[in-house]
């Protein structure tokens, strides 16, 4: 087993860093055996990196914490705090539709079986749902199956981001598209 490609990307991240991530992304509560396959190290290792990011959090001042229930953790905002979010957020999205907003915002331009790699099967009710109040736009890839996934202008205008602090949609040349068009 080549141990180098499975821990090059998050080589420089601590195990309870993996852990906070997975989590975020994943958007649910996992068993320790699911967040030990998806880091790639043994439950034993997992518990106690769980342990020490419960107690990072129990010491730090944070709206976000790490649940324990029954065999399953999450990453979930701190009681009295989801009213709170709701009231502040200018959308009628969920909380998973917008972590996997979040994640494509993060990635600028991802591939929809990416994000469904990374954020579970709910992802496609997500991109519906993304896709119905027109957060984001989705083209097909031109070699394969799956589709691009970019952010929208409305997402922009929403969440006053400056269209080219996240991405140069117009700048750039479609990139992976050699075929010309047919005359």
């Amino acid at each position: 087993m080549d141990d180098t490609t499975q821990e090059a990307p998050s080589a420089d991240l601590s195990l309870p860093a993996r852990i906070e991530a997975i989590l975020y992304l994943k958007g649910r509560s996992m068993t320790l055996g699911e967040l030990a396959e998806i880091s790639g190290v043994s439950r034993d290792a997992v518990e106690m990196g769980l342990i020490t990011l419960m107690a990072d959090y129990a010491h730090r001042d944070t709206a976000l914490e790490i649940r324990q229930e029954g065999q399953r953790y999450s990453l979930q905002l701190r009681d009295g705090l989801g009213e709170l979010v709701q009231n502040l957020l200018p959308v009628d999205l969920s909380t998973a539709a917008l972590r996997t907003l979040a994640t494509i915002a993060l990635k600028k331009r991802i591939l929809q079986s990416d994000l469904v790699e990374l954020r579970g099967s709910g992802a496609y009710d997500h991109i519906k749902e993304l896709l119905a109040q027109n957060f984001i736009e989705r083209k097909r890839q031109s070699e394969g199956r799956s589709y691009w996934l970019t952010l929208s202008e409305k997402f922009h205008r929403t969440f006053a981001i400056k269209t080219d602090e996240l991405k140069p949609k117009r700048a750039e040349p479609a990139p992976l598209d050699p075929e010309p068009q047919a005359a």
